[in-house]
């Protein structure tokens, strides 16, 4: 018995990566899958084929699975619904999306193109909503659906050289958010995943020199795009999981906090600009949050 069997998922991004990885695990899982996948390149985003998919979908038959090739993009609309009606069609339900697609733009603010800010909020923000949209009612209908979407440390933490994905990715935080509040008394859940793994996108990163090259591949081993899909189709399953944010590196999985106030000061009267600078701020000093990137966690509970 699998944790998904009688199950429809949609996979994007399915062609490579987490997406290859969560579509194969799924399957393995008892779930009918739904690959999509563009097919472009190594950047993503580009015009692609529908090979990638197709070689998942043969992948997953080949091991007594079922599944079927999709490969349109996740920024239009009319392709996200087309996606829901091939898996209405094809498998006679849908009761989860997992939407890792995306792509890098990465460039200094003050030098990022316009069109570059624009493909990645494209990709990334505007394809979490599509696929959202032309699914939630139906789950909403059926009382039962599950969302996995995903952020990235780069909009946690902040990450130089990545404002367009940073934006992209805190965006998609706040609409799984609220897709959680809203769906929670009809069964519809909603979590985010920031994944530390290895992907073609990583890859892109220049390689400078053997020592960096030698970095990469250790790397490269130990963040396995596995990793994340496994908690990925583990939230699919999850019943009364939802509203949250995970983290997956290597086997460490981590529970990340949400903004809520920290500190509170309230003024006899009324805060001046004067007050403001000579009060608030000298006294919330001490708790504001460094430019620093976060340092990686460690575990405080493990299991075998």
């Amino acid at each position: 018995m699998g944790a998904l069997d009688g199950k429809v998922v949609l996979v994007t991004g399915g062609g490579n990566g987490i997406g290859r990885d969560a579509a194969l695990i799924a399957a393995r899982e008892g779930a009918k899958v739904v690959v999509n996948d563009l097919g472009g390149g190594e950047r993503g985003g580009d015009e692609g084929s529908p090979g990638p998919a197709q070689a998942v979908v043969n992948e997953i038959k080949a091991q007594g699975g079922e599944a079927v090739a999709n490969s349109e993009s996740v920024t239009s609309m009319r392709s996200a619904k087309g996606m829901f009606e091939q898996a209405m069609d094809t498998f006679g339900g849908l009761h989860a999306v997992v939407n890792p697609a995306g792509i890098l733009r990465d460039a200094m603010f003050h030098k990022l193109p316009d069109e570059d800010w624009e493909v990645v909020l494209d990709v990334h923000l505007r394809g979490a909503y599509n696929v959202c949209r032309a699914t939630i009612e139906h789950f909403r209908d059926q009382q039962d659906g599950a969302y996995v979407l995903f952020t990235s440390t780069s909009g946690l933490y902040g990450n130089i050289g990545q404002t367009n994905y940073a934006a992209a990715k805190m965006g998609v935080v706040g609409l799984s958010r609220v897709l959680a509040m809203e769906g929670a008394n009809r069964n519809v859940r909603s979590n985010v995943i920031a994944p530390t793994a290895w992907t073609r996108l990583i890859a892109t990163i220049p390689i400078k020199d053997e020592a960096r090259a030698a970095q990469l591949e250790v790397i490269k081993q130990a963040l396995r795009p596995e990793q994340p899909a496994r908690l990925a189709v583990a939230l699919c399953a999850a019943k009364d999981v939802t509203g949250q944010i995970f983290g997956a590196r290597a086997e460490e999985l981590q529970l990340y906090n949400q903004p809520r106030p920290i500190q509170t000061l309230i003024a006899k009267d009324a805060w001046s600009v004067g007050t403001i600078l000579s009060e608030v701020f000298p006294a919330m000093k001490d708790n504001f949050t460094s430019l620093d990137r976060a340092p990686p966690s460690t575990p405080q509970t493990a299991s075998a």
